[in-house]
This record gives C-alpha cells, structure tokens and sequence, in this order.
C-alpha cells in the first residue's frame, strides 16, 4: 500500500510546519493560551488564507474535498505546535457535519463564511452522562406551535465561548436508547435562554457547560431532516477520533525529539545522560509506542476514509492505542526531564497534558475498550 502523500496533503504539511515554526513557538502559545480569547484572530485569518478551514468541505460548496487522509496530516503538525486555534471544534467537527448533513441551502450560506474564516461553529453533543453515546441524549426538543422549545445541558462544548454557531444535537422523538429521533438545530450563543458557563481546560484550550432553558427556536433552526440525525452526527464524531489521533501522534513524535535532545545535553558524571544504556532503552520504548500509535493511525484512517465495513471497530481500537501509548510517552518524557518536567515554563508538561485531554475526549480510552470486549463475547 502506498503511503507516500499527495499534492494536496504535502502542501498541508509544508504550510502547517513553516507556520508552527516560523510563527508558533511554545512562548508565543502560552501568552495566546492565557490572553481573554484564548487564540490569536490574525492566525485564525491565516488559516482561511491557507486553506485550511476548507479542507473538509465539498468542493460544490468551496471546499478542497479532503477526507480523514488528508485532515490528519495537517492535524500532526498542528498537535507539534499544540496549536490553541479552535481549529477542531469548528473545522472538523462544526463544519464536517454541515458539510456531510445540512442542506444545500444551509450548506451554502454557513460554509462559506466558515471557509473565509468570518464564522466559527462548535457541535454540542456531549452530556455529563453520555459524553460519546449519542443514543442516551437528555437533551430534547419539543414540537411546539412556533417550531421547537429546547432544554437541556451540554458538557465540554469545545470553544463554545468564541462560537458564532452552536450546533446542538437533541430527541426529538422516540425514547432514550434510540437512533432514530435525534436532530441537530443551529442557534446562536445570545438566544434567549440559553446559559454558556466557559472556562479553561487543564490542556490550556477552552470550553463550555451550557444549559437550554426553554429556549424556543423556529423550524427554520432545523439542520438536515429532522429526527436523522444519529448517523451523520455519529460518523462526524468517529471521524473526530481519528482526527484527535492525528493530533495525538504529532504530540508524541514532539517529545520523543525534546526528551532525545534533551538527554543529548544534560550532563551527570561528566557525560550526557543519553549515553546511559537504561535511558536509551526507555527512549527506544518511546519511540515504539509512537510508531505503533501512528501505524494503527494509518489503518483506522484508510477504513473510515473507504468506509470500510469494521471502520467503527478500527475506530475504537485506534482511541485504545492512542490511549495506552500517550500515557507512556508522557510520562517517560517527563520523567526523564526530572523535575523540570513538570514546570509551567517547559513545553514537555503542557504536551503531556493535552494528551491526557485527548484521551478523555470523545469517549476515553476505557469506554472504547469496553465497547471492544462487548462486541468480542
């Protein structure tokens, strides 16, 4: 099988490393972690300018008509810089999901600004209860004389703060446990009772809990066919997983390189520490984890991207590998960093981080090894 990138997914990676290294070095990230937006809006701007925001749009409406094979391309070298822009929140998730269920209309009118970078989406689906299992949504949407009332609590809505679009998935018909029934509905932060409480993540990004509180909303709010929304909105998700994955990969490949330079310069008994035969082995180990973490990368992506007939299962067992190999390159990078490891004014600590938020989002590594042992008996 052929692994050598395209045109297109090399002019993404050659855009994304300049910008990380030219632009985005790790002081630059922390000042735009703790400034009142949490990112920059120039780089957001330079984004559009790159392309990236149409990536995974239709070329119909704009796009470039990429696939899960060319977003975690990008997706490495933006997990390299830890890159705090809501690019996920809005491009891969947002706008994936106007793009594979919304109508022409819709389509046409929202991905456009998204595409010019002038409006920025997050998809609202996680419960405290349910945070991947979109069968147990709490969230309803009544049928009223006006359209819909909607209440409800999402929790860890990405980037919610800064949207300009919550796309919010709730029942509209049937019972907990069913796929048919859900719906998505398109409303702004400032309508009517609906309550967005941010604050910032241990990884440094943002996100949201926010309560719908009879929040009337018009037909017109409707995204898609209504009460269809279980397999656009499920396929946008596991394809989430595999862009996190991407991301995930670009992490670890990161502190393999600072902790084997880092090992090449400090200095115990007047020699380099990477010259001791037990730390070349704890690096080599490293490295293992993070060329098996990027091999099953490669597979799930192939299957999702071909739709192949196990591309959910490939799914949840790249979620697994992400999960066992990040704990073990962060924490090995860290430790063999000593105590610096874990100072705010080092970069390894704020990687380690936000692998742990990974692991944690869009169903953690634990719930997708019980769905795997499920299936299996």
């Amino acid at each position: 099988m052929d692994f050598s990138l395209n045109d297109i997914q090399e002019m993404m990676r050659e855009s994304a490393s300049k910008f990380i290294q030219k632009e985005y070095d790790f002081e630059t990230r922390r000042k735009l972690s703790k400034s009142e937006m949490g990112y920059s809006q120039k780089n957001w701007e330079l984004f559009a300018e790159l392309g990236w925001l149409a990536l995974p749009v239709d070329e119909d409406f704009g796009g470039i008509g990429g696939s899960v094979l060319d977003t975690i391309i990008l997706q490495e070298e933006l997990g390299k810089g830890l890159v705090v822009e809501p690019y996920f929140a809005t491009a891969l998730l947002g706008a994936n999901l106007i793009n594979k269920f919304a109508r022409d209309d819709q389509k046409e009118t929202i991905l456009e600004n998204v595409i010019a970078g002038t409006q920025k989406l997050t998809l609202a689906h996680s419960e405290g209860h349910a945070p991947f299992d979109l069968t147990q949504m709490r969230t309803t949407a009544q049928k009223s004389s006006n359209g819909f009332v909607l209440n409800g609590k999402k929790s860890v809505v990405l980037d919610a703060q800064n949207a300009d679009m919550l796309l919010v998935v709730a029942r509209t018909s049937g019972q907990s446990g069913d796929k048919n029934g859900l719906s998505v509905f398109n409303l702004t932060p400032d309508t009517a009772g609906v309550t967005i409480k941010g604050y910032e993540t241990n990884d440094g990004l943002r996100a949201a809990d926010i309560t719908f509180d009879n929040v009337n909303l018009d037909e017109t709010t409707v995204m898609g066919e209504l009460d269809q929304a279980y397999d656009a909105v499920h396929r946008v998700l596991l394809e989430g997983i595999v862009n996190l994955s991407g991301e995930a990969v670009g992490i670890m490949e990161k502190l393999v390189e600072l902790t084997a330079e880092y090992l090449g310069v400090r200095e115990q008994f007047s020699a380099p520490i990477g010259k001791f035969q037990a730390l070349q082995h704890r690096t080599a180990d490293m490295f293992m984890e993070k060329e098996q973490a990027k091999s099953m990368l490669y597979y799930a992506a192939i299957e999702t991207a071909e739709n192949a007939e196990g591309f959910e299962r490939a799914c949840a067992m790249l979620k697994v590998r992400i999960g066992n190999a990040a704990r073990f390159v962060g924490q090995q990078a860290v430790q063999l960093h000593g105590g610096m490891g874990v100072t705010d004014e080092l970069s390894v600590g704020h990687y380690f981080k936000r692998l742990t938020c990974i692991n944690n989002l869009l169903g953690s590594r634990d719930y997708h090894l019980n769905v795997l042992v499920k299936e299996a008996q």
